[in-house]
C-alpha cells in the first residue's frame, strides 16, 4: 500500500521530471498515480517533433509534499501522442525520499525577457520559470547560441526587472524563434525569492482555472 504525496506525487498536482544526465527538467501535471506507475502530461509544446524522452530513459520525479520536497526514481514506460497532447507513463523504480537539496519549482510563467547574446539583444518572453533557470522564446537574430555559451538576462516581473547572467543549456526551433533553456549563474537571493513567489502565484492561478 502506498501513500499519495509520500510515496509518489498526488494526482492532479505539479511534479518536475528531471532527465538523468541530460541537465533537463520538465514541468508536468500528474494525471494518474497507482500500482507503481505515474502518468504525467509534460509541458513540452516547445519541443514539437523532437524526442524529449524515449522508452527506457531513467528520470527522477520531484514534488512538493506537505512538509518537504520528495523525489523518486523512475523509468519511462511509454510516450503517447494524442494530437497536440503528450503523456508519459513512468514506472517507479525505487523508494521515495526527502531530497537533501531544495528543488526549484518550475511554473508556466510568461513575462518579457531580453537575452544579450553576442552583439544582439534578443527580445521575447519566458515560457516557464524557476529560481534556477528558465525557458525563453526569443526572435532568432544572428548566430544561434551554442549550449554552454553565456548570456545576459533581463527578466521583467510585475514588481520590476531582474538582471542576471545565464548559461545556455539547450536550443530548439519554434518557427522563426529560438526557445532557449537557460541556467542562471549568479542570481541574487532576493531575486530568487521574487521568482519563487511569482511561480507559486502562477501555479495557484492555473489550478484555479482548472477547477472552474
Amino acid at each position: 500500500m502506498t501513500t499519495p504525496g509520500v510515496d509518489h506525487p498526488e494526482e492532479q498536482t505539479e511534479a518536475t521530471v528531471e532527465l538523468t544526465g541530460r541537465n533537463l527538467s520538465v514541468s508536468t501535471r500528474v494525471e494518474y498515480a497507482g500500482e507503481g506507475v505515474l502518468a504525467v502530461r509534460p509541458s513540452v509544446s516547445d519541443f514539437v517533433d523532437q524526442s524529449v524522452v524515449k522508452v527506457g530513459d531513467r528520470v527522477d520525479v520531484f514534488w512538493q509534499a506537505s512538509d518537504s520536497i520528495r523525489s523518486v526514481p523512475a523509468e519511462v514506460l511509454a510516450v503517447d501522442h494524442h494530437g497536440a497532447v503528450i503523456r508519459w507513463r513512468l514506472q517507479i523504480r525505487g523508494e521515495a525520499e526527502v531530497t537533501q537539496r531544495r528543488k526549484a519549482v518550475r511554473g508556466r510563467v510568461g513575462v518579457p525577457v531580453e537575452v544579450g547574446h553576442s552583439a544582439y539583444d534578443l527580445i521575447g518572453e519566458t515560457v516557464d520559470l524557476s529560481e534556477t533557470g528558465a525557458r525563453v522564446a526569443v526572435d532568432a537574430l544572428g548566430l544561434e547560441p551554442e549550449p554552454g555559451s553565456a548570456v545576459d538576462l533581463v527578466i521583467t516581473l510585475e514588481d520590476g526587472e531582474i538582471k542576471t547572467r545565464g548559461e545556455v543549456v539547450r536550443v530548439t526551433m519554434r518557427g522563426p524563434r529560438w526557445v532557449l533553456s537557460v541556467r542562471f549563474l549568479n542570481l541574487a537571493e532576493k531575486d530568487a525569492d521574487r521568482i519563487r513567489r511569482r511561480v507559486f502565484q502562477a501555479l495557484r492561478e492555473e489550478r484555479a482555472r482548472e477547477s472552474e
